[in-house]
């Protein structure tokens, strides 16, 4: 059974629908890239599976259960881990203050958190506004870790980070998966980044699937990939 499927799933804004007739399953421990043009509904497909766009049609599902109904803090609950692009870090709250606040009981706690971003150790007493963009990610990577999700869903975590820290940001998505077992979707900008942090992806285009396949044969085929995501 999919940890997360989705079936002909239609979602968008008010009248306006975005996701048309979307199939998708996600297993357990799996990867997946979200690949695409801006506006092609990448970040509305992250939305709707939390619970943030309005649900038109279909199904959603989450270890078999209807998700297409679920407040969105009830999907946290249940094992949705959102990192949004924008961080949403408070910035009034010390770098601790933000990870406790999300703490829910498992193996991801403060200790946990620390030594995966030995960074946010040493900033622990530092207020989210005062850190630099790749300390706020750590932040808000490391936040959603704390409320110990099953799936992370990550839009755009490289966004206007600097080389280094983009690399060790990888470094640590791809510890997450090998050594926690965790499932990710991640939609980036960085489509040959994206495809080597994944097994396998898919490429949208006005809210449909449009490409798709494992990520080391879309890497060796980069050119039909690039056909879709050049501007």
């Amino acid at each position: 059974m999919p940890l997360l499927e989705l079936d002909n799933f239609v979602s968008g804004y008010g009248d306006a629908v975005v996701i048309d007739g979307m199939n998708l399953a996600i297993n357990e421990h799996e990867g997946l890239s979200v690949l695409g043009r801006n506006g092609v509904g990448k970040t509305t497909l992250m939305l709707s599976i939390m619970g943030h766009a309005r649900h038109v049609g279909g199904s959603l599902r989450w270890n078999g259960d209807d998700l297409g109904h679920v407040p969105a803090y009830r999907r946290a609950r249940l094992g949705l881990g959102w990192v949004p692009q924008e961080r949403d870090i408070f910035p009034s709250l010390t770098v601790e203050e933000n990870l406790l606040v999300a703490g829910r009981s498992g193996r991801f706690d403060l200790e946990a958190i620390y030594r995966l971003f030995p960074r946010l150790r040493q900033r622990r007493s530092n207020m989210g506004g005062k850190l630099s963009g790749g300390e706020q990610q750590m932040l808000a990577i490391g936040r959603t870790l704390m409320t110990n999700p099953k799936l992370l869903l990550l839009d755009e975590p490289f966004e206007g980070l600097a080389p280094v820290i983009v690399e060790e940001l990888e470094e640590t998505l791809q510890r997450l998966r090998r050594e926690e077992g965790f499932a990710t979707i991640i939609v980036e900008q960085r489509a040959e980044d994206a495809l080597r942090l994944s097994d396998r992806a898919i490429v949208l285009d006005r809210g449909r699937v449009v490409l798709e396949g494992s990520s080391q044969e879309l890497l060796a085929d980069f050119g039909r990939v690039q056909e879709w995501i050049a501007v």
